[in-house]
């Protein structure tokens, strides 16, 4: 009998979004959305409430305000779909991001969300730490042309500088043969039996689940040292005074 990859413990009040940066629009096929789906199947198979949000079908606006229909001095926009989206993922304890590759890097898309959610990283939450403390994050990535690990230390660097926790080994991908060829999902790919890939993603996403625990149990992460709004009122936390050194 195979062990049990839970060692007992209990997933299922966790929440989880997973944001697809495909530049392709819904029903299209998403190989990108195929290699996430694997994720997915792990976390509902623990009985995790998964958002699935393809962030092109909505109308996010350029910016790095939290409503660029209101905040943006002197140049507001009509609609901005971002504020509906933001309260979406702020709502789950993990948040997983899949973005193609083109040309070597993340796709603009995912630049898009990364912007907007940087539009909301001076918020703090009601420990005076900055919002996105206490979730975890991670990245999928695939395409046909090298790039997996620059994208992901770029996501991961983002979401981390955010305030998101982020776990061992919290990125997996898939790339075919360099230049044109077959993505994940085309019949003949190998990728959805490549070993690598497959072992990537059941770590990146268990590794989430015991992150998202650990933190949900925790009451968040913890506090200490951390609050911007007791620094801002004076206090330094043990960090020696530039005036007094020699």
């Amino acid at each position: 009998m195979a062990p049990d990859a839970s060692q007992g413990t209990d997933f299922s009040d966790l929440t989880a979004v997973v944001v697809n940066c495909t530049l392709k629009p819904s029903p299209a096929l998403s190989h990108t959305q195929g290699l996430l789906d694997n994720a997915i199947a792990i976390l509902e198979a623990q009985g995790v409430s998964v958002d699935v949000i393809r962030a092109v079908d909505f109308d996010i606006a350029p910016g790095v305000y939290p409503d660029m229909r209101e905040d943006v001095p002197g140049g507001n926009r009509d609609s901005d779909d971002w504020p509906a989206l933001a309260d979406r993922i702020l709502a789950a304890d993990i948040l997983l991001l899949g973005t193609p590759i083109w040309l070597g890097d993340k796709s603009s898309v995912a630049t898009r969300v990364i912007e907007r959610l940087y539009g909301l990283s001076g918020e703090t939450n009601g420990r005076g730490q900055y919002l996105y403390y206490g979730r975890t994050g991670g990245v999928v990535v695939t395409g046909n042309e090298d790039g997996v690990k620059h994208v992901a230390m770029n996501v991961l660097y983002s979401l981390q500088h955010l305030g998101y926790t982020i776990p061992p080994n919290a990125d997996a991908g898939w790339i075919g043969e360099a230049g044109p060829g077959p993505s994940y999902l085309d019949e003949g790919s190998g990728g959805p039996e490549n070993d690598f890939t497959r072992r990537n993603t059941a770590f990146m996403t268990w590794n989430l689940l015991h992150t998202a625990r650990w933190l949900k149990d925790g009451g968040g992460f913890p506090a200490g040292g951390n609050s911007r709004k007791e620094w801002d009122a004076g206090a330094r936390f043990d960090h020696p005074n530039p005036e007094y050194r020699s």
